[in-house]
C-alpha cells in the first residue's frame, strides 16, 4: 500500500532534515536529495523511541502532578499531556510560517503511520504528530541521530563487536573491491563531521582500516572469531581520537604557507590536522598522509608541501593533472 500524506513544517526544520538526508547520502537517480525516502526511514526507525520517551515524560510528570496535587489518574494524564505540547515545545515552534510537504508512505512506514492515526493521536493532527517526532530526532546530537537512521546497521556491528566476529560488507564509494572483510575493533565518532566511523583491520590485508558507517551496504556477521589485538587496539584508539577518518600510518610533514594559506587554515576548520609546532611560516605536523592530502588540496598555491617527498609528490601529481585538464 501507497499514500500520500501532507505534513506542515517549518523552513528551518525543513532545511535541517533535508541537511541530514545530503550528509548521510539519500539521493534520487537524477542526484538530487531523497528527502522522501530519508523520512520514511527516520519514521521507521525513530518511532518506537520516540513513543517509549514520549511516554516515559509523560508518566514522570503525572506522577510528580499526583504527588504534589490531590488530583485524579485521568486529570493528571491530561495536565500532563498539556505541559508537554504547550511548555515544552514553546520554545521550539516560534511564528516561523509552515510550508507543507508531501510525504509518500509505503512499507513499513506506511504501517507505523496507520499505528499513528489509530492509537496515538487524541487531540492532535497527524501532522502534528510527526513534526513532533522530526523536532525530537533533529534535537538529538547527529552522530547519535546516524545511528537511528542506519539502525541495521549499527545492531549488525554492535553484535560482531560484542561476539569478536569477523563481517563483511560493500560500500556505497568502493569502486574496483566488490566487498570487504574486515575485524571490527570500535565505532568512534568524528568531531567535524559528526559521523561515525568503524575502525577495523582488513582480513585480507591485515592493515588497519576506517570507513563512515552510513556507507556500508550489506553487512553481514562471518561466523569466522578473530582475536583482538590489545597492541593494535590501543594504537587505532589514539589514532581515532585525532581523525576516526583515516588511520593509517602517521607521516612526519612540514608545510610553508604564504599569509593566504595560513588565513585558510584558521577558518578551514572541516578535518584539519593537529599542528606539531609552528616556526615562522612553517608548520609541522604527525599526522596520516592521506589525511593531509586531502586536506590541503584545497589550499593551492597558498600552502606548499616541503616534507616527505610522497605527500609533496601526490599532491604535485594532484594539480598537474587538474593543469592538464583546464589546458585541454
Amino acid at each position: 500500500m501507497t499514500e500520500k500524506y501532507k505534513i506542515y513544517l517549518s523552513e528551518d526544520i525543513k532545511s535541517r532534515l533535508t541537511n541530514d538526508a545530503e550528509l548521510f547520502e539519500f539521493y534520487k537517480k537524477d542526484g538530487s536529495v531523497n528527502l522522501n525516502a530519508f523520512l520514511k526511514v527516520l519514521i521507521v526507525n525513530y518511532f518506537d523511541q520516540y513513543r517509549h520517551g514520549k511516554e516515559k515524560l509523560l508518566n514522570s510528570i503525572r506522577q510528580d502532578i499526583s504527588n504534589i496535587v490531590s488530583i485524579s489518574d485521568s486529570d493528571s494524564e491530561i495536565l500532563a499531556d498539556r505541559i508537554v505540547n504547550t511548555y515544552l515545545k514553546g520554545d521550539i515552534e516560534n511564528s516561523e510560517k509552515s510550508i507543507a510537504i508531501t510525504l509518500t508512505a509505503s512499507g513499513e512506514s506506511y504501517d507505523i503511520i496507520g499505528i499513528i492515526e489509530n492509537n496515538m493521536l487524541k487531540d492532535s493532527s497527524l501532522s502534528q504528530y510527526l513534526k513532533d517526532m522530526f523536532i525530537s530526532y533533529l534535537s538529538i546530537p547527529r552522530s547519535r541521530r546516524e545511528a537511528i537512521i542506519f539502525k541495521d546497521t549499527y545492531e549488525t556491528i554492535t553484535k560482531a563487536l560484542a561476539d569478536k566476529k569477523v563481517i563483511s560488507f560493500s560500500t556505497t564509494t568502493s569502486r574496483n573491491t566488490s566487498s570487504f572483510a574486515v575485524e571490527p575493533y570500535f565505532i568512534a565518532p568524528s568531531k567535524e563531521e559528526q559521523c561515525n566511523y568503524l575502525i577495523c583491520n582488513d582480513t585480507r590485508t591485515r592493515h588497519p582500516r576506517t570507513f563512515r558507517i552510513s556507507r556500508l551496504t550489506s553487512v553481514f556477521v562471518t561466523a569466522d572469531k578473530f582475536e583482538l589485538d590489545s597492541e593494535l587496539y590501543k594504537e587505532l584508539q589514539e589514532k581515532a581520537l585525532r581523525s576516526p577518518q583515516s588511520v593509517s600510518k602517521t607521516v612526519q610533514a612540514v608545510v610553508k604557507m604564504n599569509s593566504y594559506g595560513i588565513q585558510k587554515f584558521q577558518v578551514v576548520t572541516k578535518n584539519r590536522p593537529d599542528v606539531l609546532r609552528k616556526d615562522g611560516d612553517l608548520y609541522y605536523f604527525d599526522w596520516s598522509e592521506l589525511q593531509l592530502e586531502e586536506y590541503f588540496k584545497r589550499f593551492g598555491r597558498d600552502a606548499i608541501v616541503l616534507e616527505p617527498q610522497s605527500l609533496r609528490n601526490r599532491l604535485r601529481k594532484y594539480y598537474g593533472m587538474a593543469v592538464r585538464a583546464y589546458r585541454d
